[in-house]
């Protein structure tokens, strides 16, 4: 019996925040794989290794979290307003399944230094030295986003000194701005409430809030689901009924939220919403073994993404925090110690992040103008990566 051989694609494997991802121009893909469809997706799931039983990936790219199963797909914008255009595909471990439906945040942060390297954007907007501001167009949420990338003799700035808890060896830092932030052309606030009481079946009833900006988001209370806010991910992963209770409690939360029609379209929908809970400030142990005070952050939270308890936090998620604190009276605000804000420092498993961001009322309707954080990014390999030409 024949086999068809590898094929070379051209590929970079690269660290943006706290996630990694095998980023593609989208012209060196395979061309059935420049468009979205069934060769795309496979092509995409041989690269990363999945569907993996064993959920280790030992046969493809990725790194069998959440965090490390990761596609970008980049091409020069067709808009004047922007440069490039970012398409993020969220790949699942155990299933031959690409979500769609949502950005990466952290991913976001190497977005523009890929363009930059791959010919993307314009000579004339890389300064010689100093900052280059690449105007990125998010494919999957329809929203712009603003990375501002260090540039040294034209090259872009990978080195630094700036530290990023949940990475281990610090890097230059990248600005990243996103713009009207609200996900989506539905209402920041889908129900029309900053908080509703939440009714899940066989969990429980409690106050929620539900927010669209940066990802879906379904924000709960750590106290009202049993948990300190001070977990870290060994304490949620290995418990398979925890992990069931937060998979139910996202499920009916996106049906409150309009995303899907019943709770069964939620395991097709795996990467939004997110789920996360939070807590006043407490002191605790991040997972490196520093020591996070009382007083060194604003609230605590945790989220999952993909079914298990993030290390650190999504850069949506991230966005989804910072906006949900500028809008009075959402639990995210409240926990903050409440009023009016235009950033906090929130802990997560891996240690602590500022965000910050802005809200207004508008027609009775809240709204985020922007939200801001500083991630940073690095080339970690490029080349080809070789998938076999029978897969897709």
């Amino acid at each position: 019996m024949a086999h068809a051989p590898q094929i070379k694609v051209p590929a970079t494997y690269m660290r943006g925040g706290t996630s990694k991802g095998v980023f593609f121009s989208l012209t060196d893909l395979p061309e059935s794989a420049q468009v979205a469809g069934e060769a795309r997706d496979k092509l995409l799931l041989r690269v990363i290794g999945s569907p993996d039983p064993y959920g280790k990936h030992t046969d493809g790219m990725g790194g069998a979290t959440s965090s490390t199963s990761k596609t970008v797909i980049l091409a020069k914008s067709e808009s004047a307003d922007h440069d490039v255009d970012y398409l993020f595909g969220q790949v699942s471990i155990d299933k031959p399944f690409i979500d769609w439906s949502g950005n990466c945040g952290n991913l976001t942060a190497a977005v523009g230094a890929f363009a930059i390297n791959n010919g993307l954007i314009a000579a004339d907007r890389i300064p010689e030295n100093g900052i280059a501001v690449v105007r990125i167009w998010q494919v999957n949420i329809q929203k712009t986003i603003i990375a501002h990338v260090p540039i040294t003799n034209r090259d872009v700035q990978e080195t630094g000194d700036f530290e990023l808890d949940g990475v281990t060896f610090p890097a230059a830092e990248v600005q990243v701005d996103f713009m009207d932030p609200a996900d989506g052309d539905g209402a920041m606030f889908p129900t029309g409430n900053v908080v509703d009481e939440l009714e899940v079946p066989g969990v429980g009833s409690f106050p929620a809030t539900m927010i669209n900006a940066g990802i879906p988001t379904v924000f709960v209370n750590a106290e009202d689901i049993g948990y300190t806010g001070t977990e870290l991910q060994g304490d949620i992963n290995e418990n398979k009924d925890a992990l069931q209770r937060f998979e139910t409690i996202r499920a009916y939360g996106a049906v409150r939220m309009g995303l899907i029609d019943n709770i069964e379209e939620a395991e097709a929908r795996q990467h939004t919403p997110k789920i996360a809970f939070v807590s006043k400030p407490k002191a605790y142990a991040a997972s490196s073994g520093k020591q996070i005070g009382e007083g060194d952050v604003d609230l605590l939270v945790r989220a999952l993404s993909m079914g298990k308890l993030h290390h650190a936090m999504m850069g949506t998620a991230a966005v989804a925090i910072a906006s949900a604190s500028a809008v009075p009276g959402t639990l995210v605000n409240l926990a903050a110690g409440g009023g009016e804000r235009d950033s906090v420092t929130f802990g997560h498993p891996s240690g602590t992040l500022r965000v910050g961001a802005g809200a207004q009322q508008v027609n009775g309707q809240w709204t985020a103008t922007k939200a801001s954080m500083s991630r940073s990014a690095r080339v970690l390999m490029e080349g080809w990566v070789r998938v076999p030409g029978d897969c897709f």
